[in-house]
């Protein structure tokens, strides 16, 4: 994995009126990583990845993707992005296939074997409504979709929300696969630490709307202030260090 940046956030903030959903946020992605956004409800995970998309331009500070300024160049930013966003915006009354090919005609770097091969071999019907789907078919039509374009860099906000428990883990080992074969970079939303430990390896710690920390697994657990956390005696170390981050009020 190459320790060059594919994000830079400096001084990154975003306000919204009175409200401060980003402050002051310093934090990197390095390239190739598989990378975990991880904060409560309304820490401001998605508004940070929406900046990134170039949806939101930043009220102070700024932020790169690829060397790029995604609100002033976000066409070719996007170009570089597949993106999964929280709520899964899909045509409901459009079969999978009619889907895929919708996306063909907005992509020029489309490939087609990639998106239908996967979803056939997960059991997915071409010609089904998307609407008919289960929640975690959808959500794996809406990963097919980013996946197609052949992003460098693939952005998923909260994609588990509304899966069952058996839905969710089959998601998470789509993407443990896609982390491993293919030359892109993952970030990955969740408030659910136990869903994020086991797969990633660099950490992003968000919490009312400041970044905790920032780096490698390793490197979050060998400097988690404090003690564990009381209610987390079965989690994993990398899930008790974020706990530790999350009830220090130090950012770092």
């Amino acid at each position: 994995m190459s320790s060059m940046p594919v994000v830079l956030g400096k001084g990154l903030s975003k306000q919204y009126g009175r409200i401060h959903a980003l402050e002051n946020c310093d934090f990197s992605i390095p390239e190739g990583s598989f990378t975990a956004l991880v904060g409560a409800n309304g820490a401001g995970k998605s508004t940070l990845l929406l900046t990134l998309v170039g949806l939101l331009a930043p009220s102070a500070g700024e932020v790169t993707v690829f060397g790029l300024i995604p609100h002033r160049q976000r066409r070719e930013t996007i170009e570089n992005i597949g993106f999964v966003a929280q709520d899964r915006p899909l045509y409901r009354s459009l079969s999978v296939r009619a889907t895929l090919t919708m996306g063909k005609r907005l992509n020029p770097r489309w490939m087609s074997d990639l998106a239908t091969e996967r979803l056939a071999r997960l059991g997915i019907p071409l010609d089904r409504e998307v609407g008919r789907l289960s929640g975690g078919q959808q959500a794996q039509v809406a990963l097919s979709l980013a996946l197609g374009k052949q992003p460098r860099l693939l952005i998923l906000d909260e994609p588990m929300a509304s899966l069952d428990p058996l839905a969710r883990q089959l998601f998470l080992d789509e993407l443990i696969g896609i982390s491993r074969s293919l030359a892109v970079t993952l970030i990955l939303s969740s408030h659910v630490l136990a869903e994020l430990a086991r797969v990633c390896d660099h950490v992003v710690i968000l919490q009312a709307g400041r970044v905790k920390a920032c780096g490698t697994a390793e490197s979050i657990v060998a400097t988690a202030p404090g003690r564990r956390h009381p209610l987390a005696g079965r989690l994993t170390e990398l899930e008790n260090s974020v706990l530790e981050y999350l009830r220090h009020e130090t950012v770092v």
